[in-house]
């Protein structure tokens, strides 16, 4: 059965943590909001879910908040940790115990507390107002994420990996998951938005950087991230590259 990730069509989100599982497992799914609106995908087709109306009429009972959100069958699952919580077992990026789920749940929910953080380097203030309105402050708040709160995140996983009952250099168990994926997004993405600091300070985190260098080789992921279907970073995404705030 195909799975149906939709997403915006035009950075890579929240909804990347997704596509990066979907890849590398070489699942069946289809990315609706990059497809076309004339056969019912799409933007159109992201939003007449959001307002209940459903694709062909079907109508949804509870919509999902915001995307991304995944369909499959008839379930309608949205909120990134959650969908990564569904679909790993299923894809063979986590395992079916039930005490190793949750902490592979627990990881991802850490991680999307660390993208949110990073979101609020260049909008610390709302995200209604552009960043053009609001630099005083993402100066500030990119100089304290910068200084506490990546160290603080970094330092985390590093120590996880490293302690890794099974010996293996993974944040869990004796293969890889949907959080090492995700950890590899993280450092990329950091790259991209602080060029500068994590030059410097990647050096703290062999563990991590070696765990990113051994995802970027897996034989999907690899294909992926070298096609179009990779959307590159850019300034409406969560990792934004401002050259004044990576100081």
């Amino acid at each position: 059965m195909t799975y149906e990730l939709f997403y915006h069509n035009r950075i890579q989100g929240r909804g990347e943590f997704v596509r990066l599982a979907l890849e590398d497992s070489g699942a069946d799914y289809v990315d609706i909001g990059r497809g076309e609106e004339a056969k019912g995908q799409g933007s159109p087709a992201i939003m007449a879910i959001l307002n209940g109306e459903g694709i062909n009429g079907e109508g949804i009972v509870y919509p999902p908040f915001a995307p991304p959100f995944l369909r499959h069958g008839d379930l309608m699952i949205a909120q990134t940790s959650n969908v990564l919580h569904y679909l790993g077992p299923r894809i063979g990026l986590a395992s079916n115990d039930e005490k190793a789920r949750l902490f592979l749940l627990q990881l991802q929910l850490t991680v999307m507390d660390f993208v949110r953080d990073v979101h609020d380097t260049h909008h610390p203030i709302s995200n209604t107002l552009y960043y053009e309105e609001q630099k005083d402050a993402a100066s500030i708040a990119a100089q304290k994420f910068l200084e506490f709160r990546l160290p603080k995140y970094l330092g985390y996983f590093e120590k996880v990996i490293a302690r890794n009952p099974s010996g293996a250099r993974y944040l869990s168990g004796a293969s890889i998951t949907y959080p090492d994926l995700s950890m590899f997004q993280i450092v990329e993405g950091l790259r991209y938005a602080f060029p500068n600091n994590m030059a410097k300070a990647q050096t703290n985190y062999p563990h991590l950087i070696a765990l990113h260098d051994e995802v970027s080789q897996r034989p999907r992921l690899k294909a992926y991230l070298q096609s179009p279907r990779r959307i590159p970073f850019n300034e409406n995404g969560i990792f934004r590259c401002y050259p004044e705030l990576d100081i």
